[in-house]
């Protein structure tokens, strides 16, 4: 969509697609249909015809889910240009899931043969995905620090078959951050395409799009629903006839279509993200360095504190830290264990964005399907605790923190 000249993210996020429907509802209508009606046949074979599929069959679109695209698309392209001058346009494909969204970006844009690259310290979902179902597929994955630039080239010149590069900035759950702009120019002077993910930090943070990306993907179930109500993804491209032809292709046949009431609770969700990010930002702030300087904790990965190796690049490319952070107790994984069970504020949960704050085990839980020599060099330990700092009063949090502490 073009990009109206709204000045904040608020506004763009209320009102961008909010009188988007025929019956003047003030709120997005939850259009729970599998499939839509045809005044006549004439009228149906335009709709086929047409590049609008929201008003045929809710596997290739739906009223609901286009104002979810339409204000993830705003938000992603929010105060951008492309190279004429003018604002932005995107295109974006609400999916089922994040994994959807996911599988959807590289089926389209890879094939039997070709080469993806990507770097360690990945969701472990993604990392799956590219180490067995692409492999399956008969395609190569190469992970590799794409920090160390000249090692990047190097693999490039050694491996003529990579057609995409796929970033996740900042990772989950080390938060190691990666240069989006340095990367792209690298990539597009071999016409190699790049993709990040920038579920963590959402497009109030970060917009990968001015720093070159081609692609940009969401599970648009964490920071953008921020309830935890809903699982969503999301898919979005600048190169519109790509996505509305081959993209969208994939995404009907593969059938991973999202569903109305999910839409809706996603674009609710939306409406609050900027508030809600000031306050998970403030938060994740104050936590890192309660724990960066308690006696229990060995170490902590927080892309604002200045000890973490990827501070500088966080701080050149997002507006603020992202409001994620992982952490290592002193005791291992034992004491981990009894830290995490004194709990009584922070909830035991995987996931993360929720407005509550949620503490895990990667190495026990969201990484479980990788294999420990892997984790451990890409510095997932058996000891790691993820943390994703909601909303609640500071003080809360702090006095939880240091009661569970106490009794490892």
């Amino acid at each position: 969509m073009k990009n109206k000249k709204f000045k904040g993210i608020s506004t763009l996020t209320l009102h961008t697609a909010s009188n988007e429907n025929d019956n003047f509802s003030h709120t997005t209508p939850i259009y729970a249909t599998s499939t839509f009606t045809f005044d006549s046949t004439d009228e149906g074979m335009e709709r086929f015809k047409g590049a609008d599929k929201t008003r045929i069959y809710s596997r290739w679109g739906n009223p609901t889910f286009l104002v979810a695209e339409k204000t993830i698309e705003a938000l992603e392209a929010h105060g951008l240009k492309n190279e004429k001058g003018e604002p932005l346009e995107l295109k974006a494909l609400l999916h089922s899931s994040g994994q959807a969204a996911m599988s959807t970006l590289f089926l389209s844009n890879l094939s039997a043969g070709d080469t993806l690259v990507s770097h360690y310290s990945l969701y472990g979902g993604t990392q799956e995905l590219m180490q067995k179902l692409l492999a399956e597929a008969g395609i190569k994955t190469i992970l590799i620090d794409v920090r160390d630039i000249k090692l990047l080239e190097k693999t490039i010149q050694e491996n003529k078959t990579i057609q995409l590069i796929h970033l996740e900035t900042p990772a989950n759950p080390t938060l190691q951050c990666v240069d989006i702009e340095a990367i792209c120019t690298i990539a597009h002077q071999h016409s190699i395409k790049v993709s990040v993910d920038n579920t963590v930090a959402t497009p109030y943070l970060q917009q990968p799009f001015a720093l070159g990306a081609d692609f940009v993907f969401h599970s648009a179930t964490k920071f953008l629903n921020g309830h935890g109500s809903a699982i969503n993804g999301v898919l979005l491209g600048k190169d519109l006839t790509f996505m509305q032809s081959k993209v969208w292709k994939w995404h009907v046949l593969l059938g991973g279509n999202s569903n109305a009431f999910d839409s809706y609770l996603l674009i609710q969700g939306m409406k609050t993200l900027e508030i809600r990010m000031d306050r998970h930002c403030s938060n994740t702030e104050k936590v890192a360095a309660f724990l960066d300087q308690h006696p229990a904790v060995e170490k902590v990965n927080y892309t604002g504190l200045a000890a973490h190796p990827d501070h500088a690049i966080a701080k050149k490319q997002m507006k603020k830290h992202a409001p994620l952070i992982s952490f290592e107790i002193k005791g291992g994984l034992e004491a981990g264990k009894k830290f995490l069970d004194a709990l009584e504020v922070c909830v035991r949960a995987v996931s993360l964005g929720t407005v509550d704050t949620l503490v895990s085990h990667p190495a026990s839980m969201t990484h479980y399907g990788i294999p420990r020599e892997e984790r451990i060099k890409y510095g997932i330990t058996d000891g790691l605790i993820r943390m994703s700092v909601g909303i609640e009063n500071y003080e809360d949090l702090e006095a939880d923190l240091a009661q569970a502490l106490a009794k490892i």
